[in-house]
C-alpha cells in the first residue's frame, strides 16, 4: 500500500512542475487524463487494504475448522461406543456376504479371494486346509441356502484392534466325495441347519472400513 501512495505523490508533483511551466490548457488535460489512468492501474497491481481482511480469515479458522475437529471426535467415540443403528445393520449385511462368500470359496478351493476376506492367519489355515483336502483327493460341495438368523454378540475393542463376535445360523447342502466320486460325507438331497459363530476384526486406525475374519467357532 505504501508503494501505491508513494507513486501517486510523484504524479501529483509531476503536474504540479508541469502547471508552472506554463504548459498549454489541452496539455494539462492530457497530461491530468494519463496520471488518472496510471493511478487506476497501480490501485489495482498493488491493490487496498480494507481493514478486514485478518476479520476473515480468524472467522473461517475458528468457526469452520474447530466445526471439523468436533466432528471427528464425534465419529471416534461413536465407535468406541460399538455398532448401533444404521451402522449395525450395515455391518450385519456385510457379514452376512462375507461369510457366504468365504464357505463357498473354500469349498471350491479359491484361495485368492478368501485372502481378500480372512486376517494373515485366518488365511494360512484356510489355505493348509485345502492344501490338506487337495492331497487326499477328496472334493467339497456346498450349495448355500439361506440365512434363519445373524445376529451381532459381542464388540470389543483389544488394544488397535476392533472385533465383532457374530452369531450366523443357515442352511446349507453340503457334501464331500472322494477320488473315485463316491460320497465320505453329507447328502446331496438333504439341507442341514448350521450353527457358526464369526469374528471380525479391523484395525482401529485403519482408513478403509473393511473387516477381516479373525476367528471361527463352531456350535457353540
Amino acid at each position: 500500500m505504501s508503494s501505491f501512495v508513494y507513486y501517486k505523490n510523484i504524479l501529483f508533483m509531476y503536474i504540479y512542475q508541469t502547471m508552472s511551466n506554463n504548459f498549454g490548457y489541452i496539455d494539462i488535460i492530457l497530461l491530468a487524463m494519463i496520471a488518472g489512468f496510471i493511478i487506476l492501474r497501480l490501485r489495482n497491481i498493488l491493490g487496498r487494504k480494507t481493514g478486514h481482511e485478518d476479520k476473515v480469515f480468524s472467522g473461517f479458522s475458528e468457526r469452520k475448522f474447530e466445526q471439523f475437529k468436533k466432528e471427528n471426535v464425534q465419529e471416534e467415540k461413536f465407535e468406541e461406543t460399538g455398532l448401533e443403528g444404521e451402522q449395525k445393520e450395515k455391518f450385519l449385511k456385510g457379514a452376512e456376504i462375507a461369510y457366504e462368500s468365504i464357505i463357498t470359496a473354500f469349498a471350491k478351493g479359491d484361495k485368492k479371494n478368501l485372502k481378500s476376506l480372512l486376517t494373515s492367519q485366518m488365511s494360512s489355515n484356510f489355505e493348509s486346509a485345502i492344501i490338506q483336502r487337495e492331497k487326499e483327493n477328496i472334493k467339497s460341495e456346498l450349495t448355500f441356502v439361506g440365512f434363519k438368523q445373524s445376529k451381532l454378540e459381542k464388540f470389543e475393542k483389544i488394544k488397535n484392534e476392533f472385533y465383532a463376535t457374530v452369531k450366523f445360523v443357515c442352511e446349507i447342502i453340503s457334501v464331500k466325495r472322494d477320488k473315485e466320486n463316491k460320497i465320505i460325507e453329507g447328502n446331496p438331497d438333504k439341507i442341514k441347519t448350521v450353527t457358526d459363530h464369526w469374528k471380525f476384526s479391523r484395525n482401529v486406525f485403519s482408513k478403509k472400513p473393511n473387516w477381516y475374519l479373525a476367528e471361527i467357532v463352531s456350535n457353540k
